[in-house]
């Protein structure tokens, strides 16, 4: 029970660094992401997977970027994803930074729940995963959503979209984690 104490409060202070960021970039462009159709958030967290993917397998960067930067924009677009769903799309800016800010903040938690659940069932095993491998799993999450929409949202047996943008959400933010315990093993 400890472990999950634990997992729950390094999860919540990754979800406090990504909504700072999120906040800040609200300030500074309002909702604008408003008007993104689902397939472009999927196209935006799949750039910044590959990004991620990127920086992992090559030792030279011509851009100084890091695998931490991009996996909070993973957390912080699934959870506007998650909103676009909830919400729906709009033509335009249709909502104040504080409702914004508001959905946001209950999409992550959303996440920290789902994490909960999984966790009571599956026990810690995201632990003894590597960084890379949450990557890989976030690439094929994005192929998987990629392939739902374009089969108009309809599948067979699977989860739908909302699972995918959670999961990926959640991946990240182990990523996350992960990096933090490296740097300050007290964390």
């Amino acid at each position: 029970m400890a472990d999950l104490q634990k997992t729950s409060r390094q999860f919540q202070t990754i979800l406090d660094r990504c909504s700072s960021l999120f906040e800040k970039k609200l300030k500074d462009y309002g909702p604008a992401w408003r008007i993104l159709r689902l397939p472009s958030l999927t196209d935006q967290i799949f750039i910044k997977a590959n990004r991620t993917r990127s920086i992992q397998n090559n030792t030279v960067q011509k851009i100084d970027e890091s695998e931490e930067g991009e996996f909070i924009a993973i957390v912080n677009y699934s959870a506007i994803a998650l909103v676009q769903i909830q919400e729906g799309v709009s033509d335009q800016v249709d909502m104040d930074t504080k409702v914004a800010l508001e959905l946001y903040k209950e999409a992550l938690q959303s996440g920290k729940a789902l994490m909960e659940d999984k966790n009571h069932d599956y026990g810690e095993a995201w632990r003894d995963m590597r960084i890379s491998s949450l990557t890989d799993l976030i690439l094929q999450k994005i192929l998987r959503v990629k392939q739902i929409e374009d089969n108009l949202g309809v599948t067979q047996v699977s989860e739908g979209i909302d699972a995918n943008y959670l999961d990926m959400l959640n991946y990240a933010v182990f990523a996350l984690i992960h990096m933090e315990e490296e740097r300050n093993p007290e964390f």
